[in-house]
């Protein structure tokens, strides 16, 4: 195969047989009508957020309910195009998936704005609802997760996880669009959390960096069964916390310290922590000072 450079003179031979290019020809012909085009989902993830929260956009970019109205059709528009590529796996059709789609959106709305005040009432250094719309991480994944939810309710593969991976991008918090997650849920920094598909999660939860909740085998066997944990009402997990396997149900109004590790349930109302030890001693009573080689 050659390719001419067209600023250059000179041509390359590049070391690609003919039998490669159509190996890939075949893959792009199969793949082609089933994958979404995944550089339109941030766009339509960003752009309905915007319509959302005034926060993101500015107060004024919508200014009349004829605005409002003319967006929600456009982001529909743009919805229905991206599911088009992978319309028959769509169990009820693209049209009908869009339309049940923002007829849940009140519903949706409705739990973020509570999920946004959460965050700030548990957050002593958040000074407004409009800084954690507008700048919390664990806000926004947390909405991309109700926004992906709602799909992967309706049995569309793939988008749902693409939505909450655009997420985990950006914000470096992993939220399968499976789990089901109750309203008033607060992430505090989130940074390296991760919630598996088969999780459940009750009202009033809060969760800190590092938590994992997760599965105690990978077995693909185990792919149709309930792998990761149940979290009751009104629990709070520390950071770098790590509770596994389907079995394991943290009961209601518990706290779960740092790093702990976690495969066995708790009942409700339990204090979970990790001691180690920690030892701290004065440098003017050594003889000699300690050199770390890293």
């Amino acid at each position: 195969m050659q390719l001419t450079c067209v600023v250059c003179t000179f041509i390359v031979d590049l070391p690609v047989s003919d039998s490669f290019a159509d190996n890939l020809l075949s893959v792009r012909r199969a793949h082609a009508r089933v994958l979404p085009n995944r550089y339109l989902i941030p766009q339509f993830v960003e752009d309905l957020l915007e319509l959302l929260f005034p926060q993101i956009a500015g107060e004024h970019a919508y200014a009349t309910r004829d605005d409002i109205q003319r967006k929600l059709d456009l982001l529909a528009t743009d919805l229905a195009g991206i599911l088009g590529p992978q319309a028959e796996h769509v169990p009820a059709g693209p049209a009908e998936a869009v339309r049940h789609f923002f007829a849940s959106l009140p519903s949706i709305y409705s739990t973020l704005w509570l999920d946004a005040r959460a965050i700030h009432e548990g957050d002593p250094a958040s000074e407004s609802l409009d800084e954690v719309i507008a700048g919390y991480p664990g806000f926004f994944s947390v909405y991309a997760y109700r926004i992906a939810h709602a799909l992967h309710q309706q049995r569309i593969p793939v988008l749902p996880r693409l939505f909450t991976e655009y997420a985990h991008l950006r914000t470096g918090i992993d939220i399968h669009p499976g789990a089901r997650i109750g309203e008033r849920f607060c992430i505090d920094h989130g940074t390296g959390i991760v919630i598996g598909g088969t999780c459940e999660i009750g009202t009033a939860v809060k969760l800190y960096q590092g938590v994992s909740l997760g599965a105690l085998s990978v077995s693909k066997e185990m792919a149709g069964t309930k792998r990761h944990p149940t979290i009751e009402d009104n629990v709070v997990i520390y950071s770098n916390a790590t509770i596994l396997g389907g079995r394991t149900r943290i009961g209601h109004d518990s706290v779960v310290g740092g790093n702990v590790w976690l495969t066995e349930s708790v009942p409700a109302f339990s204090i979970v922590q990790h001691r180690s030890e920690i030892k701290v001693r004065s440098r003017q009573v050594e003889d000699h000072a300690i050199d770390f080689v890293i």
